[in-house]
């Protein structure tokens, strides 16, 4: 067992330039906590938002840190012998930095809680793309309601996120409604959208209305795209925002306009990742990856994701270990 690690860490938040690889100490598992050897890590917005000073940023102790939740590997060390998952078990879940190391690094430590066996059918390169936006986006159309006969909107249905939401609202049973580029119409009516909303050409909310839920993972940022929604909807139907920095202002909003509006933020868990895990298993759902980083590509990697019209996830490749399906 080696004493040190190669991680992608930052000394300082900024731009992308600011990760760079660095030699650190193995992080030290204690409790009900797993030592992992990270095959792949997935990226998420989070990573980003925090790697630039906002998203979990305040919650730094110190540098350098590792950033990074998702990850699939193999496990090293478990809280004891009768554990469910033992050394040699390929997992996959969700770390949660800052408050421990992340995933952008050779090993590391995550609560039994957080992880879960890593499905049969993909390689650890997929596997690292699906945990945090597949629970979140479990998460969102599941309060949502997703059922048959009911109709619902998803913005942004091709990026981590989306392209699951769209895939879990259809295997639910609801009718679904997807919004993307011209480029991702295609792509959205493969993962199953009945309906494709080319956001370029048409004002979504000029053509829909009577919609039962709408999830939202674009907000007010750029055009309020949030408030717009409000409008699609039936009397007391949902829309159900994430990332939730646009939340409270359209609750205000969603109540006169005789609607409602709530936020959602993912929690780990790996009950929900086992649900997942047999979707993925039975091919009911599939994770798409939209290109693959080297560890010391980590800024290329993080200008990709900021850069927007990624098709499904974005992975770290950390280690040279077998990324075959095991």
């Amino acid at each position: 067992m080696p004493t040190h690690m190669r991680a992608l860490v930052i000394d300082r938040t900024g731009g992308p330039e600011e990760l760079h690889l660095a030699e650190l100490p193995l992080p030290a598992a204690v409790s009900d906590e797993l030592l992992v050897r990270v095959v792949a890590a997935g990226i998420n917005p989070i990573d980003a938002k925090t790697r630039a000073g906002s998203g979990a940023a305040p919650a730094i102790g110190g540098y350098p840190t590792v950033l990074g939740n998702d990850f699939s590997g193999i496990v090293v060390r478990a809280p004891y012998d009768t554990f469910p998952l033992q050394p040699g078990d390929a997992v996959y879940g969700m770390a949660r930095p800052p408050r421990i190391a992340g995933s952008y690094a050779e090993y590391l430590v995550v609560s039994s809680l957080s992880v879960a066996r890593k499905p049969v059918a993909v390689s650890h390169i997929e596997a690292a793309g699906i945990p945090l936006a597949a629970m979140t986006a479990w998460g969102m159309v599941t309060l949502a309601g997703a059922a048959p006969g009911q109709r619902m909107l998803i913005h942004a249905g091709s990026g981590g996120v989306g392209h699951f939401a769209v895939q879990f609202a259809r295997h639910l049973g609801a009718h679904v409604t997807a919004t993307g580029s011209t480029a991702s119409v295609e792509f959205l009516h493969r993962l199953g959208a009945h309906e494709v909303i080319d956001y370029s050409t048409t004002r979504f909310e000029e053509t829909l209305s009577g919609l039962d839920s709408v999830i939202d993972l674009i907000g007010n940022v750029h055009d309020a795209t949030g408030t717009r929604s409000l409008a699609t909807l039936r009397p007391d139907g949902l829309l159900v925002n994430a990332p939730t920095g646009s939340w409270p202002t359209m609750q205000a909003e969603a109540a006169a306009a005789g609607v409602r509006a709530t936020g959602y933020k993912v929690a780990a868990d790996a009950r929900v990742l086992d649900t997942i895990t047999a979707l993925i298993d039975n091919g009911s759902v599939r994770v798409n990856i939209d290109s693959v980083f080297d560890l010391e590509e980590g800024a290329a990697a993080h200008r990709a994701l900021e850069g927007g019209h990624t098709r499904g996830k974005i992975v770290l490749r950390v280690s040279d270990a077998d990324e075959s399906a095991a």
